[in-house]
């Protein structure tokens, strides 16, 4: 049996995520007024009141420091829980097919919110800088991996149309709540939140059932 946490261990262990939450919270304020470019370690160090190496020790490279920018803005008022976790308790908690799909709509809704200006800024970083493009290919399938969880769910339920796959079904999922769809519609041609979450259930309806 594994040696209980001392309480030292977690004092260190919640030390070290409240830093690491600081640093990206103040990347996030200089990412999104300078861009990613303009916002060097330094300055985001300053920002945060701790040293360049402490950013390394607790996160991680430039990166992989946007990287926890998005996590950190996904989550909102669930972090400093997993954005996948999240979204697998609320499809585990859904009693049919029906109530999956309205799950995701809100899902897609409420994280495509949080993240829209996070997203714009990595597919700003990414045609410039390749670990940002290598992160953002890695988000995207780490995104259709886990839909094909909640794919599996509607299966289960029988919402999934005969003869269509989980694979299938996790990719229509992954396209109609891509963050580059919200962006479209809701930011670039105006759509209203409530109409393209509508839009959003409907759509995933009639693609699955």
């Amino acid at each position: 049996m594994a040696d209980l946490e001392t309480p030292s261990e977690r004092r260190r262990r919640e030390r070290a995520a409240a830093t690491k939450q600081e640093i990206a919270v103040a990347a996030s304020r200089l990412m999104l007024s300078r861009g990613y470019v303009a916002s060097s370690l330094a300055a985001i160090a300053e920002e945060a009141g701790v040293a360049v190496q402490t950013i390394y020790n607790s996160v991680g490279n430039k990166a992989e420091l946007l990287s926890a920018v998005l996590d950190l803005a996904a989550a909102g008022r669930d972090a400093p829980a997993l954005v996948p976790a999240v979204l697998r308790y609320r499809v585990a908690a859904a009693t049919s097919a029906p109530v999956v799909i309205r799950v995701l709509a809100d899902w897609f809704l409420e994280v495509n919110e949080r993240t829209a200006d996070i997203h714009r800024v990595i597919s700003q970083a990414a045609t410039v800088d390749s670990e940002v493009a290598e992160l953002e290919r890695k988000r995207a399938a780490a995104r259709l991996h886990n839909y094909g969880e909640a794919a599996s769910s509607l299966r289960v339920l029988h919402g999934l149309r005969g003869g269509m796959s989980d694979h299938e079904a996790a990719a229509a999922i992954w396209a109609l709540g891509h963050p580059q769809v919200y962006r479209t519609l809701v930011t670039e041609l105006g759509w209203g939140s409530v109409a393209y979450r509508d839009w959003v259930e409907k759509a995933l309806r009639g693609s699955l059932a």
